[in-house]
């Protein structure tokens, strides 16, 4: 499962790249001021350069590659409750399924984020912005609160 969890936060990742690299110096450029903030409507009330747009493919590859890095070393993760020796390896599983998860699940809000704000550049208006942000907060906290339960259940004594 990890590994196709990689694959599709790679995907992600590439399509974002991919299409900002198509905005920037594709068929149909986009022009030298575009909205790079929006409201809470997804109305902008800030403009600036296309160039600006690398910022989110450069900051979700690199928190891609830190969470990745963060993975090789499992026996110096912190668990929410005292695991029992027995139960170790199973909790490092846990909290590598966790960091698979979570790494997969940010690419897609960079690329969702990303791509939402290209095509602000070109229609004026990003109306997706007011819900992706709750959607992706209820995704990666409903992951994180899945994984934390499971690690605490499994330090907690068998009845």
């Amino acid at each position: 499962m990890r590994r196709t969890l990689e694959v599709a936060g790679w995907l992600a990742l590439i399509w974002m790249g991919w299409k900002t690299y198509e905005a920037l110096w594709g068929a149909a450029p986009l022009p030298e001021r575009i909205p790079i903030h929006f409201d809470i409507a997804g109305n902008p009330n800030g403009w600036g350069s296309p160039k600006g747009l690398f910022i989110l493919p450069v900051v979700g590859v690199g928190m891609y590659l830190m969470m990745g890095l963060v993975a090789r070393f499992p026996s110096a993760f912190n668990y929410p409750a005292k695991v029992l020796p027995q139960y170790r390896e199973r909790a490092q599983e846990l909290a590598l399924d966790m960091i698979a998860w979570l790494r997969t699940e940010m690419a897609w809000l960079f690329c969702a984020l990303q791509l939402a704000v290209l095509g602000a550049a070109r229609a004026g208006r990003a109306p997706e912005l007011a819900w992706l942000m709750p959607v992706f907060l209820v995704v990666v906290m409903g992951t994180i609160a899945w994984f934390m339960v499971s690690l605490v259940r499994l330090g907690s004594p068998r009845a």
